[in-house]
C-alpha cells in the first residue's frame, strides 16, 4: 500500500489523501490523472481569486459547487497541505458574520464533506477555534428576530449546522473544553428552558476524543459533574435525552477509559424504563412515551460498555430475559416498535464497535486498549443473549425486518450459532407452505444471514451444504396466486445465486485429492445446479403465461404489481444466468429458446416479461444467445412481413408478428462488437419496420435501432459474476465451491469492457445517416407536404430514438458563451471524460444536434399555428429538445434511481464486520458502472448560447401551450433547464412575466402557463430566487395578475404564496468579506502541485474587489428599496382587490428585516392597516407592525457587574448549583421591596431567571441605570421619520377606539385564546415610545375589563389583557416616576379584573400573569405579587372565586421558577390552613399549587438547597391529621360519592356557580375533614410526581399505607381513582439506591396492615416497582426480601391477597427477576401436598378456609404462577408441574377453580406452537393433558 502511494505521489507530484479507487478500473483511467489536476489547479485558482475579490454570492458560490462536483467524481484527490488550505478558507468564510443563509449551507455542506474522513487529519495537522462556529450556530439556531420574521431560515438548516459541528469537534483546542465549560454551565438551570440550550451546546460541543493524556483537559472535567446532574433527574424531562446522548458518544469515544460499573443498574433501568412498557395489573396506567431516549445512542452505549470483564454483559442477559415476551408475535402494543429497534440497533452496534476493534485501519483516534477489547467468548455470549429474542421477533406482525437485519448481524459476529436454529425453523416451514407469513418472514431473515452462512469457513463448515437444498425448496413460492411470497421467493433466489457461482464440481470428486469430507458432498450436491435452474425456469414461465393479458383485456402500461413483479422477475433470471457455468447456460438458452419459439404471447405483458429475460441471456452470453435469437426473429419477422401481404398499413398487427420484434427490441441489448456479427440482419429489419403503421410496432422497432446504436456506442461493463476467475476452467485446476460467498477484491476486479471501437463507431454513424437523414428531410418538408399526424409522430419517434441512442457521442450545441450574471471570475463548467474516444458522430460533418435543431424548429412553428392539437406530436418534440439539450448518454433520474437501488443492495448485502468495501464483485462491478455513469452526466459542460436560449424559448412557447397536458410536460423540461444551465431562467422572465399582464390579448392558458412556470416543483419557485433584480420583476407582476377569478387560477396563485411564505430565505443586502478570509484565498492561491491556474490576485484587483464588493451592496439596497417601494404604491394605489392587496402585504412582510430599517412609506401602510376591516389584512399588519416596533427597538446600554461584590461575598471557584449567599440578592427580599426613587435606583435588576442558579457567568451583563438609558419621554420632534408615522396614528384617540374594537371582536365562538402576537405588538408600542400613549388605551382598557356581557365579555376582557400585558412588558426600561403611576393604574384594573373573572376567560388570565412574570426580576414585579397575594381565600366570589386566585397565584409564580422562596413560603403558610376546603374545585386548585410551590425542593447533587419551602414540611403538617385514615373501612368511610351539588350560598345563589358540597353530618367531622385533606394531598401528588426532578423521596413513603387502605376501602369514586393515580406514579418512580431499604420496609409495613385490601394493593405496586427499578433491585439481599414477603403473602388468609400474590410471583418469575429453582419448586410442592381433612373432599363445592387449605391452595397457586410464568414457552419443569396440578383438579374450591384456570391459559398461549411445545412432554403426559382440556381432540 505503502509503495502504491509512492507512486502515486510520483507521478501527481503529490500524495493524495483519499482518491476514489474505482475511477482506476475505468477503462480511460489513464486520462485522468491529468484530467483532475488540471481541473483541481482551477478551481484552486478561481475559487482563491473569487474570494480574494470578494466576489463571494456568485463566484465563490459557484467555485464552491465546482469543487464538491470534483469531490464526488475524484474524492479527495488533492494533497494533504491542499486540505488544510481549503477547510480554513471555508471555516473561515462559514463563520462570516451575517453571511447569506443560502452560502452558510453550501459551503457547510462541503467543509462537511471535505472534515468527514477523520483519518485524513490529525490533531496535529488542523486546529479549529470553536467560538466563530459557536457564533454562528448562535446567531442562526437562536436567532432574536426569527420569531418576528426579521430573519427568515430554511428548514433543514438545524441538522445542516449540527453536522457541521459534529465533523469540526475533534479539532478543538485542548483548552475548548474548559472554555466551553465556563460559557454554558451559567445556562444550567433545571427549572428554565435554557437548560435545553445549554445542554443541547454540551451535547453538541464538547470534544471527546482527545487523546489519553489529554482526558484531565476534556471528559474528566465535566463526567462526574453531568453523571451527578443525570442522576437527579429522575422524571425523564425532554432534555435528559441531551445528556444520553453525550453519554453515548463519550462511551463510544473513550472505550476502556471511562469505568462505568459503578453506574451500570442505574443506567440500564433507566433505558429499559425508557421504553414505557405496560406491567402488573394495575387499572391505571401512566405512560412516559413523550420523553423516551433515543435508541440508537442508548444501543451505542450499552455496545460500548461491553467487555473488559465488566458487568454489562450479566445486566443486557437480564434485560433481554425480562423483554424477551414483548417480542413474541402474540403480544402486540405500542412498544413493538421501540423495542424492534432496540433489537436491531444494538447487534449493529456491536458489530460496529468488532469492527473498530479488529479491522479499521489504524489511524491517529486513540485505539481501544487491548484489556477491554471484547473477546471471542464475550461475542458469543452478547450472540446467545440476543439469539433467543431475534428467532422469535421474525415471526411477528411488525418489526420481522428489523428481527431478520438483527440476525444479520449477529451471524456476522457467530454464524455458527445462528444459521442453524434459523434453519430448523425455515425447512419446515418451506416444506409445508400452509403458513405463508411464516414462511416469508423466514425466507427474508434467511437473505440476510446468506453471507455470513457462506463465509463462515471452520466455525460453521456445513453453511454452504444448506444452499442447494434451500434453493429447490424455493421453488414452489413462485406462485402466481401469492404476491407477496413470488416477490421474497425472488429476492432469496437472487442473493443466493448472486453468491455462489453454479458450476457442476461433481467431477472434482474424480480429478482432486485436495477436498475436505464437507467438501467432497458439496461438489458431489452441485450437480443438482443445471436441474434447478431448468425447474425454476418452468416456474417462471408459468408465471409469464398467468400473467399475460387476454386480447380483450390489453392495457398500455402494466399495473404496481405487474412492474414489481418485471423487476424480481428480470433481475432474479439475469442472477442465475450470468452465475452459471456454459453448460448449465447453454441448458437454460435452450429451454428459452424453445420457449420462445412454441410460445406466442401478447406483447405488452407477456411479450415484454419474456423479452425481458431473453436480453437477460444474450447480456450475459451474446455470442450463443444472439447465434440462437436474431437469425431466428429476424427470418420471422421477415417471413412474417413478406407472407401477409402489404401489412405495413395495418394499424393492428397479429401477436406472432409483435412477439418476434418485442423479443428483438430486447435481445440487441448486449455487447456490441457481438452484435456487429449481425448489423446486416438488424438493418434489414429495421428498414422492414420501422415505418410500419402500427404504432406499437414502429415504436418497438424504433427501441431497437435505439439500443443497437447504445450497445456500439456506450462504455460498459460486460461481466457481473461473483468471480473474475473464468467458472468454466476445469475443477482440476478452479474449484468453484471454494469462492461462494467470497468478497470482490478490488485490486483484481477483472473488468471487463465494451469499449466502442472504431468499427463500432463508424457503423453507428452509417446507421444514424441511414435513418435519420431521411426523417429530417421529411420533417424538413412537412410544411409542404400533407403528411399525416401518424406518420409525422412515426417520424417524431424515430428521430428521438435515434438522438438516445447515439447522445454519448453527439457533440454539444456549439455557440459562443454568454455571460447571464455579473461576476469576478470566469463561471466556466468542469468537464469530466466519460469515454475513450474523441471520435464524434456526425451527418456528413455536421452536428447532427444542430441538424436536428434546423429540421424540428420550423416544425414547432409550424405545429403550434395550424395544428396546435396534435399534442402526441407535442410530446414527441418535447422528447426531442430534451435529448438535444440535455441528454449526453445517461439520464439524471435513471442515474439517481440506479444509485439508491445499488445502495439498498450494497446494505443488505454488506459485510460490516470487516469493512473496507468487502462486497461481492457483482457490487463493485456495479458501483464502477455507477462511476462510469456518473463521469456520464458531467461529460459535457453546460455552458450556454444563443442557440440554448433560442431552444429554452422554444419550450417556453410549449409550456404556455393552450393544451395543460402538453404545458406540464413543456414546464418539466423548462425547469430541468433552468437547473442545467445556472441563471439561464433570467433570458427568459421577461416573456414568462408577459403572460402576467393585465391584457385581454393575453390568453388564459398563457396566462396560468405564466403561472406554473413561477411555481416551479418541488422547493423550486422561481419567485423565491435570491436576486432582488428578479424579485423586483416577479413580486410586483404577481400582485398585480389579478384578471381571472376562475378558482383554479387563484389556488394556483395561493400554491406559490404558500410556496413563498414557507421556502423564502433573507437574501443579504450588505454582504462583507472578511479578512480572514481573504488572507485564507491568498494563502490557498499560492500553494502548490498542482499550481493553481492564473496568477494569484494582485494590490490592484483586490482593491477593485473591495470597491465592487461596495458597488454590489449598494445596488442591493436600491434595488430592495425599489421593490419595497412598488409593492406599497400596489397597495396605495386602491387599484388591487382585497386578495391582492393581502398578497402584496404578505410579500412586504417578507421583505422586513432585521439589518435594514423599513422606510416610512412601509410604517405607514402597515400602521394604517391595523384597524382595516379585513382581519387577514389586520392580521398581517400586527405581525408587521410588531416586527417594526422590534427593529426601531433602541439599544440599551449594559453594563458588567461582580455578582460576588453586589453580596460581599468571596469567590471560591467551586461550582455548588442551588441556594448561595452570592446569589440570594436577586431573589424576592423577605422584607417589602423598597419603594422609593433613590432605592429602586439602586437595585441591579437582574431579568433572566436561570442566571446564578448553577453558576454566575464570567461576564454578568446587566442593564445601566435609567438615566444611562435611551430616553423614555420623548417629544415628537425627537423622533425618527418611521416612528412619527407610528406617533401620528397613535396619537388620534379615535384610531385607539377603533384599533381596540376590531381586536376585541372574536374570530372563532369559544376557540380564541391569549394572543402572544398582540401582546408582542402592545410591548413594542409601550417599549419604544414609553408612556406617550397610556392615557389613549387606559378608557378602552378600562371599558374593556370590566365588560360583563354575556356575548362579548370573554374577547374584550382579552384584548384588555393583551394591551395590559403588552403596556406592562413594554415598561422594562421606564423610570420609577413613570413605573410607579402605570402599576398604580393597573393595579386599580387588576382589581376590578379579577372580580369579573368568569370560566371562559379564567384560561387567558392565567396566561396573562405568565405572560407579565416571564423572565422578568421579581423585584420589579413586587406590585403585581401584592396585589395577588392580598386576598387568596378570602370566599368573595365563592369557591369559584378562590379557585380562580389560586389559578391565576399558580400561574403568576410559575415563571418565577427559584427565585421567591419568600412569597412561596408566605403562600404555603397562608394556604396550609386551607387544605381541607370544602369545595373540589378549591381543592383541585389547591394541590395544582402545591405542586408548584414545592417544585423547587430540589439539590443537584454537590449543590446546596434553596430557601423555597420543603416536603417534608408539608407532610409533617398533613401527616397526623392523616393517621385516621389507615383504619377506613366501608362501613366508616364518608359516602362521599353520593353528596348532591348545591348551589353555592356565598356566590349569591348563582345556578352557574354548582358545586359539590360534602355536608355530612352524621359522620365523624374529624374523618371527614382528614378526607378532605386527604384528596388535596392526592391532588398535589398527582399534579408533582409527572414533574418534579426527585420522584421519591423518603417522607414520601410514609403515605403509601394511608394510600393502599384508602384504596379499596372508600365509597367515594374520586378518592378511589385518586389513589389509584398517586399509586400508578409512586409505584413507576425512580428508586434511588440509598431509598431502597426504606421502599421495602414500607411494603413490609402494609403488607402486614389488617386491612385485606392493602395487602393485596401494595402487591400490585410491588411489581411495577421491582420492573421499574429492575437492575438497581437486582441485589441478593433485596431479591431474597421480595421472595419472602411473596411467599408469606401466598399463604394470606383472603384468597383475593393470594390470588394477587401469585399474580405478582408470576410476573416476577416471568422477567427473570426471581430464579425459578428447585427450592422454590420443593416449597410449592410441599404446600400443595398438604393434607385436607376427608370432610373437605367430599363437599368440594364448600368453601373451608382452614389453615390446610390454605396452604394447600398456596402451593397450588405457587406452581400455577410457575406455569403463567412462561406463556409461549415449556421449559423442562413445565411439564411435571402440570402434572403436580392435575392431580388437584378434584380439589375442593378454590383450588379447583385455580387448576382449571391455569390448564385453559396454558392452552390458549401454548396453542399457535403447539406442534413444537408437545415435545417436551412424554406421551403419558400428553395423555393426561388432552383429557384434561376442555376439548379432547384440540390438539389434534
Amino acid at each position: 500500500m505503502d509503495e502504491d502511494n509512492s507512486n502515486r505521489e510520483e507521478l501527481l507530484g503529490f500524495k493524495p489523501q483519499k482518491e476514489i479507487f474505482y475511477n482506476t478500473l475505468l477503462p480511460y483511467a489513464d486520462k485522468l490523472d491529468e484530467e483532475s489536476c488540471q481541473h483541481f489547479a482551477e478551481i484552486k485558482g478561481e475559487l482563491s481569486r473569487a474570494v480574494a475579490l470578494r466576489d463571494l454570492k456568485v463566484g465563490a458560490s459557484y467555485w464552491v459547487g465546482q469543487l464538491s462536483r470534483y469531490i464526488r467524481i475524484y474524492g479527495r484527490k488533492f494533497s494533504k497541505d491542499d486540505h488544510v488550505l481549503l477547510i480554513k478558507l471555508l471555516y473561515d468564510l462559514v463563520t462570516i458574520p451575517e453571511l447569506e443563509i443560502c452560502l452558510v449551507v453550501k459551503f457547510s455542506n462541503l467543509l462537511s464533506t471535505l472534515l468527514k474522513k477523520r483519518e485524513l487529519l490529525t490533531r496535529d495537522d488542523l486546529e479549529l477555534q470553536w467560538k466563530p462556529l459557536y457564533n454562528l450556530v448562535e446567531s442562526i439556531l437562536y436567532s432574536r428576530y426569527e420569531q418576528h420574521g426579521l430573519q427568515l431560515f430554511p428548514s433543514n438548516i438545524d441538522g445542516t449546522l449540527k453536522g457541521l459541528v459534529r465533523v469540526c469537534r475533534p479539532y478543538f483546542p485542548l483548552e475548548a473544553t474548559q472554555e466551553m465549560l465556563d460559557e454554558w454551565r451559567p445556562l444550567l438551570c433545571p427549572y428554565d428552558i435554557t437548560i435545553i440550550k445549554g445542554l443541547g451546546y454540551f451535547e453538541n460541543f464538547l470534544p471527546t476524543k482527545l487523546p489519553p493524556e489529554h482526558h484531565s483537559k476534556g471528559f474528566k472535567l465535566w463526567f462526574e459533574e453531568m453523571m451527578n446532574m443525570w442522576d437527579s433527574f429522575h422524571n425523564t424531562p425532554s432534555f435528559e435525552n441531551l445528556l444520553v446522548a453525550l453519554f453515548s458518544r463519550l462511551a463510544s469515544d473513550n472505550i476502556g477509559y471511562v469505568d462505568w460499573t459503578p453506574y451500570i443498574p442505574k443506567i440500564f433501568t433507566r433505558i429499559i424504563r425508557s421504553y414505557n412498557l405496560p406491567v402488573g395489573t394495575q387499572s391505571v396506567q401512566i405512560g412516559r412515551s413523550h420523553n423516551s431516549y433515543d435508541v440508537g445512542r442508548t444501543s451505542t452505549w450499552m455496545a460500548a460498555m461491553l467487555g473488559g470483564g465488566s458487568s454489562a454483559q450479566d445486566t443486557i442477559d437480564k434485560l433481554f430475559g425480562g423483554l424477551q415476551t414483548f417480542y413474541h408475535p402474540s403480544n402486540m402494543g405500542r412498544w413493538n416498535m421501540k423495542l424492534n429497534q432496540v433489537l436491531l440497533r444494538l447487534p449493529q452496534a456491536v458489530v460496529r464497535r468488532i469492527h473498530r476493534e479488529r479491522y479499521r485501519k489504524p489511524s491517529w483516534e486513540q485505539s481501544i486498549p487491548d484489556s477491554h477489547k471484547m473477546t471471542d467468548d464475550e461475542i458469543t455470549r452478547f450472540v446467545l443473549c440476543m439469539r433467543p429474542v431475534a428467532l422469535i421477533a421474525i415471526f411477528g406482525k411488525f418489526g420481522s425486518h428489523e428481527a431478520g437485519l438483527a440476525l444479520k448481524y449477529l451471524a456476522t459476529l457467530r454464524p455458527e450459532l445462528i444459521v442453524p436454529p434459523l434453519l430448523e425453523r425455515t425447512y419446515p416451514a418451506m416444506e409445508t407452505l400452509t403458513e405463508p407469513h411464516r414462511l416469508i418472514s423466514c425466507m427474508t431473515s434467511l437473505v440476510g444471514v446468506a453471507g455470513p452462512m457462506l463465509r463462515a469457513g471452520k466455525w460453521y463448515k456445513e453453511g454452504p451444504s444448506h444452499i442447494l437444498p434451500l434453493l429447490r425448496l424455493s421453488l414452489p413460492g413462485i406462485d402466481p396466486n401469492d404476491f407477496k411470497k413470488c416477490l421474497v421467493t425472488f429476492q432469496m433466489i437472487s442473493t443466493f445465486v448472486s453468491l455462489v457461482p453454479l458450476v457442476d464440481c461433481s467431477e472434482a470428486n474424480l480429478v482432486r485429492t485436495d477436498l475436505t469430507e464437507e467438501e467432497r458432498e458439496l461438489c458431489s450436491a452441485t450437480a443438482q445446479f443445471e436441474d434447478f435452474v431448468l425447474q425454476y425456469m418452468d416456474k417462471i414461465f408459468m408465471l409469464i403465461e398467468n400473467n399475460a393479458q387476454d386480447n380483450g383485456h390489453t392495457t398500455e402500461h402494466l399495473n404496481p404489481e405487474q412492474r414489481l413483479l418485471e423487476l424480481g422477475l428480470t433481475s432474479t433470471f439475469t442472477s442465475v444466468l450470468q452465475q452459471s457455468s456454459t453448460p448449465i447456460f447453454q441448458s437454460a438458452l435452450r429451454r428459452l429458446y424453445a420457449f420462445t419459439t412454441d410460445t406466442v404471447l401478447e406483447a405488452k405483458v407477456g411479450g415484454r416479461f419474456v423479452a425481458n429475460l431473453c436480453r437477460a441471456a444474450a447480456r450475459v452470453h451474446p455470442e450463443l444467445a444472439l447465434k440462437k435469437f436474431i437469425p431466428m426473429l429476424t427470418n420471422n419477422i421477415k417471413h412474417q412481413m413478406t407472407a401477409h401481404g402489404n401489412i405495413t398499413k395495418d394499424e393492428q398487427l397479429d401477436d406472432s408478428l409483435l412477439w418476434n420484434i418485442v423479443l428483438l427490441s430486447e435481445v440487441v441489448r448486449c455487447d456490441g462488437s457481438v452484435l456487429m456479427n449481425y448489423l446486416d440482419e438488424l438493418t434489414e429489419v429495421l428498414k422492414l419496420t420501422l415505418h410500419l403503421t402500427c404504432k406499437q410496432a414502429y415504436e418497438l422497432s424504433a427501441s431497437t435501432l435505439k439500443s443497437l446504436l447504445r450497445a456500439l456506442t456506450l462504455v460498459y461493463p460486460l461481466d457481473f459474476r461473483s468471480v473474475a476467475t473464468d467458472v468454466d476452467t476445469p475443477v482440476k485446476d478452479y474449484l468453484a465451491i471454494r469462492d461462494w460467498g467470497k468478497a470482490g477484491d478490488l485490486k483484481d476486479l477483472g473488468m471487463k469492457w465494451h469499449v466502442p471501437s472504431d468499427r463500432e463507431i463508424t457503423a453507428a454513424e452509417r446507421l444514424t445517416h441511414k435513418f435519420l437523414t431521411p426523417e429530417l428531410d421529411s420533417i424538413k418538408s412537412v410544411t409542404t407536404d400533407n403528411m399525416s399526424r401518424d406518420e409525422l409522430l412515426q417520424r417524431l419517434t424515430i428521430v428521438g430514438e435515434i438522438l438516445m441512442g447515439t447522445g454519448s457521442l453527439l457533440p454539444g450545441i456549439q455557440g459562443k458563451p454568454l455571460q447571464l450574471v455579473d461576476s469576478m471570475v470566469p463561471l466556466t463548467k468542469l468537464t469530466f471524460t466519460g469515454k475513450t474516444t474523441d471520435r464524434v458522430i456526425t451527418l456528413d460533418g455536421k452536428n447532427v444536434r444542430e441538424a436536428v435543431i434546423e429540421a424540428i424548429r420550423p416544425l414547432l412553428s409550424f405545429m403550434l399555428a395550424s395544428c396546435e392539437d396534435d399534442t402526441k406530436g407535442l410530446f414527441k418534440l418535447l422528447s426531442i429538445y430534451n435529448a438535444v439539450l440535455f441528454f449526453h448518454g445517461a439520464k439524471k433520474d435513471d442515474f439517481d434511481g440506479r444509485w439508491k437501488s445499488f445502495q439498498v443492495v450494497k446494505k443488505g448485502l454488506e459485510d460490516k464486520l470487516h469493512g473496507s468495501k468487502h462486497h461481492i464483485r457483482a457490487l463493485l462491478v456495479d458501483r464502477v458502472q455507477l462511476q462510469n455513469e456518473m463521469r456520464l452526466l458531467s461529460s459535457t459542460g453546460s455552458t450556454i448560447t444563443e442557440s440554448h436560449v433560442i431552444l429554452l424559448k422554444d419550450l417556453l412557447m410549449l409550456a404556455l401551450s393552450r393544451y395543460s397536458e402538453v404545458r406540464k410536460k413543456a414546464q418539466a423540461s423548462l425547469i430541468v433547464g433552468f437547473y442545467e444551465f445556472p441563471y439561464s431562467y433570467r433570458c427568459l422572465l421577461s416573456d414568462i412575466l408577459s403572460g402576467l399582464k393585465d391584457d385581454p390579448e393575453i390568453p388564459e392558458y398563457k396566462f396560468k402557463g405564466s403561472l406554473f412556470l413561477l411555481l416551479g416543483n418541488g422547493k423550486q419557485c422561481m419567485a423565491i430566487k435570491r436576486n432582488w433584480e428578479s424579485l423586483g420583476q416577479i413580486w410586483p407582476a404577481l400582485v398585480t395578475s389579478q384578471h381571472s377569478e376562475k378558482p383554479s387560477i387563484l389556488k394556483l396563485i395561493d400554491d406559490i404564496m404558500n410556496k413563498i411564505c414557507k421556502n423564502f430565505e433573507t437574501v443579504t443586502i450588505i454582504s462583507k468579506v472578511s479578512s480572514s478570509s481573504v488572507s485564507d484565498a491568498l494563502a490557498l492561491s499560492q500553494s502548490a502541485c498542482p499550481k493553481p491556474s492564473g496568477l494569484p490576485p494582485s494590490e490592484d484587483q483586490i482593491t477593485a474587489g473591495l470597491a465592487g464588493e461596495e458597488q454590489r451592496n449598494t445596488t442591493a439596497s436600491r434595488l430592495y428599496r425599489k421593490l419595497v417601494d412598488d409593492l406599497v404604491e400596489l397597495v396605495e394605489g386602491g387599484k388591487l382587490r382585497w386578495k391582492f392587496v393581502e398578497i402584496a402585504m404578505e410579500l412586504l412582510t417578507l421583505m422586513l428585516r432585521h439589518d435594514v430599517p423599513p422606510p416610512p412609506s412601509v410604517i405607514l401602510l402597515f400602521t394604517k392597516r391595523l384597524a382595516d376591516d379585513s382581519l387577514r389584512v389586520r392580521k398581517l399588519a400586527i405581525g408587521a407592525v410588531s416586527a417594526i416596533q422590534k427593529q426601531l427597538k433602541r439599544p440599551h446600554k449594559k453594563i458588567k457587574v461582580d455578582p460576588f461584590s453586589i453580596c460581599g461575598a468571596p469567590r471560591n471557584g467551586q461550582i455548588v448549583p442551588g441556594g448561595r449567599v452570592d446569589n440570594s440578592w436577586h431573589m424576592y427580599p423577605k422584607s417589602d421591596v423598597p419603594l422609593s426613587k433613590e432605592a429602586w435606583n439602586r437595585i441591579v435588576f437582574v431579568d433572566k431567571t436561570h442566571w446564578g442558579y448553577y453558576q454566575w457567568p464570567s461576564q454578568l451583563s446587566v442593564y445601566a441605570g435609567y438615566e444611562e438609558q435611551p430616553k423614555v419621554d420623548r417629544t415628537a420632534e425627537e423622533l425618527t421619520p418611521g416612528e412619527l408615522v407610528i406617533y401620528t396614528a397613535l396619537n388620534d384617540q379615535q384610531f385607539v377606539d377603533k384599533l381596540l374594537d376590531f381586536m376585541s371582536l372574536e374570530e372563532h365562538k369559544g376557540k380564541d385564546k391569549f394572543e402572544g402576537k398582540h401582546v408582542t405588538l402592545f410591548k413594542g408600542i409601550f417599549r419604544n415610545f414609553g408612556d406617550m400613549f397610556l392615557e389613549k388605551f387606559k378608557p378602552g382598557v378600562e371599558r374593556l375589563v370590566t365588560d360583563r356581557s354575556h356575548e362579548k365579555h370573554e374577547s374584550s376582557q382579552r384584548c384588555a389583557m393583551e394591551v395590559l400585558a403588552g403596556i406592562i412588558r413594554g415598561s422594562k426600561h421606564w423610570p420609577y416616576d413613570k413605573l410607579r403611576p402605570m402599576w398604580d393604574w393597573a393595579g386599580d384594573i387588576l382589581k376590578k379584573a379579577l372580580v369579573n373573572i368568569t370560566v371562559e376567560t379564567m384560561d387567558d388570565w392565567g396566561s396573562f400573569f405568565s405572560v407579565i412574570c416571564e423572565s422578568r426580576d421579581p423585584r420589579k414585579l413586587t406590585w403585581m405579587f401584592k396585589l395577588v397575594m392580598e386576598s387568596v381565600l378570602t370566599g368573595n366570589g365563592g369557591s369559584f372565586g378562590d379557585a380562580s386566585r389560586l389559578f391565576i397565584i399558580q400561574h403568576a409564580i410559575v415563571q418565577q421558577e427559584w427565585r421567591i422562596p419568600e412569597i412561596l413560603r408566605r403562600l404555603f403558610n397562608s394556604l396550609s390552613p386551607h387544605l381541607a376546603h370544602p369545595y373540589k374545585n378549591v381543592r383541585d386548585r389547591l394541590g395544582g399549587l402545591l405542586s408548584n410551590i414545592f417544585l423547587y425542593d430540589y439539590v443537584i447533587p454537590g449543590g446546596a438547597p434553596t430557601d423555597n419551602p420543603k416536603r417534608s414540611e408539608l407532610l409533617q403538617y398533613v401527616l397526623p391529621q392523616l393517621e385516621c385514615l389507615k383504619t377506613l373501612t366501608p362501613e366508616n368511610s364518608p359516602k362521599l360519592a353520593d353528596s348532591q351539588v348545591t348551589p353555592d350560598e356565598d356566590s349569591g345563589g348563582s345556578k352557574e356557580d354548582l358545586m359539590e358540597m360534602e355536608n355530612h353530618k352524621e359522620e365523624n367531622e374529624e374523618r371527614t375533614v382528614a378526607i378532605r385533606l386527604f384528596k388535596t394531598v392526592l391532588k398535589w401528588l398527582s399534579a408533582s410526581l409527572g414533574r418534579m426532578f426527585i420522584t421519591c423521596t423518603e417522607e414520601l413513603f410514609a403515605l403509601l399505607p394511608i394510600i393502599c387502605a384508602v384504596e379499596k376501602e372508600t365509597a367515594d369514586d374520586e378518592l378511589m381513582t385518586s389513589c389509584s393515580v398517586v399509586m400508578a406514579y409512586m409505584s413507576q418512580a425512580l428508586i434511588q439506591p440509598e431509598l431502597i431499604p426504606v421502599a421495602i420496609r414500607t411494603v413490609q409495613e402494609v403488607s402486614e396492615m389488617p386491612s385485606w385490601h392493602s395487602r393485596s394493593s401494595i402487591l400490585g405496586y410491588l411489581q411495577v416497582m421491582v420492573f421499574c427499578n429492575f437492575f438497581t433491585f437486582n441485589q441478593p439481599h433485596i431479591i431474597r426480601q421480595i421472595r419472602e414477603l411473596v411467599l408469606r403473602l401466598l399463604c394470606d388468609e383472603q384468597l383475593e391477597v393470594r390470588q394477587m400474590a401469585a399474580v405478582t410471583l408470576s410476573g416476577l418469575l416471568h422477567c427473570d427477576y426471581l430464579t425459578m429453582d428447585k427450592d422454590i419448586l420443593h416449597h410449592f410442592e410441599k404446600l400443595s401436598s398438604t393434607k385436607l381433612k376427608k370432610r373437605q373432599r367430599q363437599a368440594p363445592q364448600v368453601i373451608a378456609p382452614t389453615e390446610a387449605l390454605i396452604k394447600r391452595h398456596a402451593g397450588v397457586l405457587g406452581l400455577s404462577a410457575c406455569v403463567q410464568a412462561y406463556p409461549y414457552d415449556v421449559p423442562e419443569f413445565i411439564p411435571q408441574i402440570l402434572m403436580d396440578l392435575s392431580n388437584h383438579v378434584n380439589d375442593p374450591q378454590p383450588i379447583q377453580l385455580t387448576v382449571k384456570k391455569t390448564l385453559s391459559n396454558f392452552r390458549r398461549t401454548h396453542h399457535d406452537n403447539w406442534h413444537d411445545h408437545k415435545q417436551k412432554f412424554t406421551d403419558d403426559q400428553l395423555v393426561i393433558l388432552t383429557d384434561l382440556l376442555v376439548s379432547p381432540n384440540y390438539y389434534a
